[in-house]
């Protein structure tokens, strides 16, 4: 309710519209007057008041029944009724009391009581309208915080789901508001890096299926946390076999020298773990692949089972060499050689032929770091 108050008016005497006008238009508020019930009820449809003042003894529509009407509107705001009877009848009154009348005067109205009910009711009205302003506000807050838990609700499971195949801090990058793009189909020039145990096919045909899955947690335990410390995007592992790659989805400045400090790291923590595996008679080794080259990445699956996966010669390439790797071994190719000189010792293995390819392929072992 803002500025002067708008206070309804209805009934059929002339002489007392007069009176009930003339004081309360003393006190600053806008009248609005009606002759009967039903014009009583267009006016209030129409004008929406914040105020009516109702004779109960009216033409057309009394005022016990236009304030029944009244009330029952759910399309109209809260409107505070006083009655008007020109006689103190209590059943008049428990009747309008029951319609939904606030308040109630009898006639003749005394000026300080007119007043006074007027100015109770508005108070009522405010704080009706104050208290639902607030509700509202607070229904707004409301939707506004569902949302809000519902959009993170939702980013927090795809960051789990991301967090199977990158780094948690890249997945964190990928989350946030504008990055979605980075995860739709594209080319780009990647290090992929290909890794997996020598021998370890035929110790799974011999093996215990508790020993089996106790070699692979000591794998995955021991290299696993390396991919995401190098910020390496995890392509997939099944097995013993696991392939990463560098520069995918977000790039980095050293793609291959990451890769190859990477596989270093990952050769050494495999050597501590093999004397252990050699202990207890596993013939087991750990041998390493890296190429780099351009490659389709994007996201592979379907719903409720998305992979980020890269579609190329270059994971072939990589995956290949890693089987052709023994013990120990970090096989590169010649791209990758180039890139790395400056932090790695490197020997020739030879040109090796390589399944896919219609040429040999000049490949590099890596047999330590610089410095």
């Amino acid at each position: 309710m803002t500025g002067a108050a708008r206070i309804l008016i209805a009934d059929d005497n002339p002489a007392n519209m007069d009176i009930l006008e003339t004081r309360l238009a003393a006190q600053g508020y806008d009248i609005l007057q009606a002759r009967d019930g039903q014009q009583a009820l267009d006016v209030a449809l129409n004008e929406r008041p914040d105020l009516a003042l109702l004779d109960i003894m009216m033409p057309k529509i009394d005022g016990i029944e236009l304030c029944r009407r009244l009330k029952s509107d759910a399309t109209l705001p809260f409107m505070p009724i006083i009655l008007v009877t020109a006689k103190s009848d209590p059943a008049d009154i428990v009747a309008g009391l029951e319609a939904g009348a606030e308040e109630y005067l009898t006639k003749p109205v005394e000026q300080a009581a007119l007043v006074a009910r007027v100015k109770s009711m508005l108070r009522v009205k405010a704080l009706h309208d104050q208290t639902q302003d607030q509700a509202e506000q607070l229904a707004a807050w409301n939707r506004d915080l569902e949302a809000r838990v519902e959009k993170q609700v939702n980013e927090l499971a795809r960051l789990g789901a991301l967090k199977s195949y990158f780094s948690p801090q890249v997945s964190e990058l990928i989350v946030s508001p504008g990055n979605e793009a980075l995860l739709e189909s594209h080319r780009r020039e990647i290090t992929a890096v290909f890794c997996d145990l020598r021998g370890f096919t035929a110790f799974s045909e011999s093996a215990e299926p508790d020993d089996i899955m106790a070699v692979l947690h000591d794998y995955h335990d021991a290299i696993g946390p390396l991919i995401f410390a190098y910020e390496a995007t995890l392509e997939h592992f099944a097995g013993d076999g696991l392939m990463a790659f560098f520069n995918d989805p977000i790039p980095c400045d050293d793609p291959a020298e990451r890769a190859v400090r990477m596989a270093v790291d990952m050769r050494d923590a495999m050597a501590g773990i093999g004397k252990v595996w050699a202990e207890k008679g596993h013939a087991l080794g750990f041998g390493v692949g890296i190429d780099m080259g351009y490659a389709t990445l994007g996201q592979i699956g379907f719903e409720g089972r998305f992979h980020y996966g890269a579609i190329g010669q270059i994971p072939n390439v990589a995956s290949r060499l890693s089987g052709r790797a023994g013990d120990g071994d970090i096989y590169i190719t010649r791209r990758v050689k180039a890139n790395v000189e400056g932090i790695a010792e490197t020997e020739a293995v030879g040109e090796l032929d390589v399944r896919g390819l219609s040429k040999p392929l000049p490949v590099f072992n890596v047999t330590g770091l610089r410095g």
